[in-house]
């Protein structure tokens, strides 16, 4: 077991879990889930509540998951996905530096959860004591390509719920 990769697992899992109890429960100086709804409202990522905790619980039990060396390739694919929708709803027209709000943040997430998946999460996992570990640069791209599928998913359906809302909302709709 490489050392780093134990640490990289701890920390990157760590930190979705408090990005993720921010969001749920308002811990760490969180909004909490009221004010996650309001955000993902003011992103028009309908329904709010049901992305608030698509969000917030993607973040902490991807994180969990990626802490323990459980699951990895998925538990990554979820973390992916919340990343990529974060770089296309919040990051991408900001251009690329965090400094300015863009993406380059979640891109260096997503490369690293990309290397965990690759190099795999180790013999100290969940995933080596059940001897299910998956590596590989093929996997990686899997858990990759998931990420993105659901995070284009999730917007397609976030899209077609706000137009209905909207659509039923409408004076036109209740005549």
């Amino acid at each position: 077991m490489k050392f780093a990769r134990l640490l990289a697992r701890l920390f990157i899992g760590a930190m979705f879990v408090g990005h993720g109890t921010q969001k749920l429960f308002g811990w760490f100086g969180g909004p909490g889930i009221e004010g996650t709804t309001g955000m993902m409202g003011k992103l028009g990522l309908a329904p709010p509540r049901a992305n608030a905790y698509a969000a917030s619980l993607s973040e902490t039990l991807g994180g969990a998951a990626i802490a323990l060396g459980a699951f990895t390739p998925l538990a990554a694919a979820s973390l992916i996905g919340t990343m990529t929708t974060a770089i296309r709803t919040v990051h991408l027209k900001n251009g690329f530096w965090s400094s300015g709000g863009g993406y380059e943040y979640n891109l260096t997430i997503i490369a690293a959860l990309l290397l965990i998946v690759d190099g795999g999460p180790g013999s100290l996992s969940v995933d080596g004591a059940l001897g299910i570990e998956e590596t590989g640069p093929g996997v990686a791209l899997g858990a990759l390509a998931l990420g993105v599928l659901g995070s284009t998913v999730t917007l397609a359906a976030a899209k077609a719920a706000g137009q209905n809302a909207a659509a039923n909302a409408s004076p036109s709709a209740a005549a």
